[in-house]
């Protein structure tokens, strides 16, 4: 992986520019800010990719690309939850980061983490970009396999359930970055039900599932969404 911090931020940006046409919008949930990046040529990107592909091989699409909706509800669950000043928290699966952006705006400790290096850089720009250098970083974490040496308070992801496969690993994981006084919180859309998941994570957890509906502010269609968020604590 490119040593991420060792690019200053026109690097960064000149190095996701050889990939993507890039312009930042404006994210604003409750009081908090943000000036994210926006990728601008997304469907060109994905048509190269596909053309790429080869007879039997399966198409990897960015899902990390594009600021999912449950990704903005779970921004204004941050706003809500308890914390302390510099509480630990770890967003997995960050995809553009816009949920650990928020936590570090909110004051949190906070590890954006994918696998994907372009989703990495984007989130660091997104970092300095917002002036969080100080209480957010940038790391590349596999959680089907990677373990680090570390507990924390929060454990965040936006629509990380779409893949059955990761059930097992993601529930052993969480157990290994938990202690009693742990929090997992999930966003899903409210049409993946997961049940595997769940099944699985019975056995360790204490799960509290409340389902949310809301609609896209500025969005000229009104587009609704109905969404689940779940909290797991260690039995």
């Amino acid at each position: 992986m490119t040593n991420i911090y060792d690019m200053s931020y026109e690097e960064l940006v000149n190095k996701i520019k050889e990939k993507f046409d890039i312009d930042f919008e404006e994210i604003a949930i409750m009081d908090t800010r943000l000036l994210v990046v926006k990728i601008l040529n997304l469907e060109d990107y994905i048509d190269k990719l596909a053309d790429q592909v080869k007879d039997g091989q399966r198409l990897e699409l960015p899902f990390w690309a594009k600021i999912w909706p449950t990704s903005i509800l779970l921004g204004y669950v941050l706003h809500r939850i308890p914390r302390q000043k510099d509480d630990s928290l770890l967003e997995i699966g960050a995809g553009m980061g816009i949920c650990g952006l928020i936590a570090a705006k909110l004051g949190f400790d906070v590890t954006i983490s994918d696998i994907d290096e372009d989703s990495l850089m984007i989130s660091q720009i997104n970092i300095i970009k917002n002036n969080l250098s100080k209480n957010a970083r940038v790391k590349k974490i596999d959680f089907t396999r990677d373990r680090l040496n570390k507990k924390f308070k929060y454990i965040i992801g936006s629509e990380v359930l779409y893949r059955q496969e990761h059930y097992r690993p993601l529930v052993k994981f969480f157990l290994n970055h938990m202690d009693k006084d742990s929090t997992v919180i999930l966003a899903k859309d409210y049409h993946l039900k997961a049940k595997k998941f769940f099944k699985l994570a019975k056995d360790h957890f204490t799960i509290d599932e409340k389902y949310i509906g809301f609609k896209e502010v500025g969005n000229d269609k009104g587009e609704r969404h109905l969404c689940s968020i779940i909290r797991l604590r260690l039995k």
